[in-house]
């Protein structure tokens, strides 16, 4: 009896005891667990920045293919993601993820069990939570300090961030596969759909996948991945979000991918303008790389689709497959200096180097215009006449001789107008108007126009003989177009961060670098090398292409012995054209010589098909004449060649034309013409 008494006695001291020590270590557990969580709440949120993909767009807010890594993500609210993929991710992942605080208990000794009778790890228990940890703080070293601070950003997530947030978080970033992460860019990759659009079955799939995104992956093993996706189903049945008559439907419906991105053509959207887009991304918005390269910006670029991939067009149908030569394009808005089209060369995996943009080469007769300008600025007018007859130019400066040719040796024999020597693209009347306004005129006005590259301040300066490149010389066009105002090339319009806030803006204050009454007027003189009216001892230069022309243009071609050259305009839109080859050979055909024009024609016409027709605005200060263009005299029956000309008031001729005769030299003219040039 004492014996049983005893051992009861001892028995109840050991409950006692076990008792207080659970008690004490509930308390101490308890107390742990607060303290963390105090702890957590005291050191604050931790932060949720991620690694992001930078999108880039077109003009028309359209996502350009293009991006600087591998990896893709873009992070999207809740609201954005269809409600399957919600259900489907937390039922296959955290069931009790509404309830828990972070760790699952249940799931934690469930996977304890599994693990002891399989003696190995077979089943995980990680929340959503903390996978969400992991992703955004911790590498993929298996060790106890990793574990701890899993647990601990597991805390402060769940601490700090309502279960919206951590979900969220969670599905935004975790990998999907094949440089994929989170749910936007799976969808896209998987089923090229946004996230809010996918279906019950595809929702599925895409919640299958993240358990082993490479095992899982449906375009690496089809089989699997529907075996999992169906699981995943069963899963959202047994959660009770799927009916039994749902879930047979499901289950019948085969994976209905996209294709595969590595299929797909590897091809670069506009790799030159990629380039250079990037290039002025680094240069001139004062975002760091990093940033940009993970920042999860959006990037609104200047490029029109379009036009890019009408340019492309041209080029490739309208050299040969089988020739060397080289090509390059340029389009700009012309009021602003957006780059709508870019080129820089046939081919940018055979070479990157971008032609448009860093190659100089001779313009030719396209250098012409801006010599005119400045001619215009200093007394010539658009029926000023100089003789245009074979010359040889001697300097007392210069002990050699200069002697220019016209096309085919071919010259008028007789005083031309402005007018007509661009339109007919005269040589001896250029290089004479370049040495009457003096050598340096020409250099200085250049430079007002933009260009950059150093020029000779020699008498074939006239004639385009300093090589500088196509981006220049389209954008010195832009600026005849658009009335004087100075634009330069550019490529970003703005940059806004994940948040909606501008990091930088491409507004640019425009000044007026070049007289407006003078720009009009200039831009009336090029569009005389499509008009017929202007035909005399040589055919005008555009008479090739101007029955391919709807619409009133402007421009001037150019050609030496080793590039082709066409530039023209209207107010809008402003091109460019350059041919040749890399090596400087001679371009020894006409066709080769006739290449830039016909791609500069065609380009325009089909860019503008469906574009409302503009024209230049006329300053108020310039009057528009009926004149007789090659005697350069108000046009009457006697002189049967009329057409409208500018001039600005007070320098408009006065004279009317009563016979072709005056169009020979005269005493007078002749006269005029020894006092302004100096040789």
């Amino acid at each position: 009896m004492n014996t049983k008494r005893k051992i009861s006695s001892r028995i109840h001291k050991y409950i006692r005891a076990l008792t207080i020590i659970s008690c004490f270590t509930t308390f101490f557990l308890a107390t742990i667990i607060l303290s963390i969580y105090l702890l957590a709440k005291l050191a604050g949120p931790p932060s949720l920045a991620v690694p992001e993909t930078t999108f880039f767009y077109d003009d028309s807010n359209k996502l350009l293919e293009t991006d600087y890594h591998n990896e893709k993500r873009h992070w999207i609210p809740l609201e954005k993601m269809a409600p399957a993929i919600i259900d489907a991710t937390i039922s296959i992942e955290d069931r009790r993820f509404e309830t828990h605080h972070g760790f699952d208990f249940h799931r934690i000794v469930g996977a304890l069990i599994a693990d002891i009778k399989a003696m190995g790890k077979v089943q995980g228990a990680s929340t959503i939570t903390q996978q969400y940890a992991r992703n955004l703080y911790l590498d993929k070293e298996k060790t106890w300090k990793r574990k701890w601070m899993e647990a601990v950003y597991t805390v402060r997530l769940e601490a700090n961030y309502a279960k919206e947030d951590i979900l969220e978080g969670y599905l935004n970033t975790i990998y999907y596969g094949h440089g994929v992460y989170g749910i936007e860019a799976a969808a896209n990759l998987y089923f090229q759909k946004q996230a809010r659009d996918v279906t019950l079955e595809e929702a599925a799939l895409l919640a299958a996948i993240p358990k082993g995104p490479s095992y899982y992956s449906p375009f690496l093993d089809p089989i699997k991945a529907k075996e999992r996706r169906d699981l995943v189903l069963q899963a959202m049945h047994d959660n009770k979000l799927l009916s039994e008559e749902a879930l047979k439907m499901a289950i019948q419906i085969p994976l209905q991918l996209a294709t595969p991105q590595h299929e797909k053509e590897k091809s670069m959207v506009a790799p030159y303008f990629q380039d250079a887009m990037k290039q002025e991304l680094q240069t001139k918005t004062g975002i760091d790389a990093e940033t940009i390269k993970k920042g999860g910006l959006h990037i609104y670029t200047t490029i029109n689709t379009p036009l890019q991939q009408l340019a492309e067009k041209q080029l490739h149908t309208s050299i040969p497959h089988t020739s060397k030569l080289e090509a390059s394009f340029l389009a700009m808005d012309a009021q602003s200096g957006e780059v709508k089209a870019l080129i820089g060369g046939r081919s940018y995996e055979k070479s990157p180097f971008n032609r448009a943009m860093q190659a100089v080469r001779q313009p030719g007769s396209t250098f012409k215009p801006l010599l005119y300008y400045a001619a215009l600025e200093n007394g010539y007018t658009s029926a000023t006449k100089l003789k245009s007859e074979p010359t040889t130019f001697k300097e007392e400066s210069s002990p050699d001789a200069y002697t220019p040719h016209n096309i085919n040796n071919v010259y008028g024999n007789r005083f031309i107008t402005l007018a007509e020597a661009l339109a007919l693209s005269d040589n001896i009347y250029a290089v004479k108007t370049h040495l009457s306004l003096g050598k340096e005129t020409l250099v200085e006005t250049a430079k007002r126009f933009g260009i950059h590259s150093p020029l000779d301040a020699v008498p074939s300066l006239a004639l385009g003989t300093s090589p500088v490149t196509l981006a220049d010389m389209t954008s010195a066009y832009g600026m005849i177009a658009n009335g004087g105002k100075h634009i330069s090339p550019f490529f970003i319009k703005r940059v806004i961060d994940q948040a909606g806030n501008v990091l930088y803006d491409a507004h640019i204050e425009q000044e007026n670098e070049l007289d407006k009454s003078v720009t009009f007027i200039l831009s009336q003189l090029m569009t005389g090398m499509f008009d017929h009216r202007l035909n005399s001892y040589h055919p005008v230069t555009g008479h090739a292409i101007s029955s391919k022309l709807t619409r009133q243009y402007a421009g001037k071609s150019g050609t030496t012995n080793t590039d082709s050259w066409m530039i023209g305009f209207t107010p809008t839109l402003v091109s460019g054209v350059w041919i040749g080859y890399d090596e400087g050979r001679k371009l020894e055909t006409k066709q080769e010589q006739q290449l830039a024009k016909n791609i500069w024609a065609t380009f325009m016409e089909e860019g503008l098909k469906h574009t409302e027709r503009s024209t230049f605005e006329q300053p108020a200060n310039v009057v528009s004449l009926s004149v007789d263009p090659h005697s350069g005299l108000l046009a009457t029956e006697a002189c049967p060649a009329a057409k409208p000309m500018y001039f600005v008031k007070g320098t408009e001729p006065t004279e009317h034309c009563t016979t072709q005769k005056q169009q020979e030299e005269t005493p007078s003219q002749e006269k005029w013409y020894r006092r302004w040039l100096p040789f």
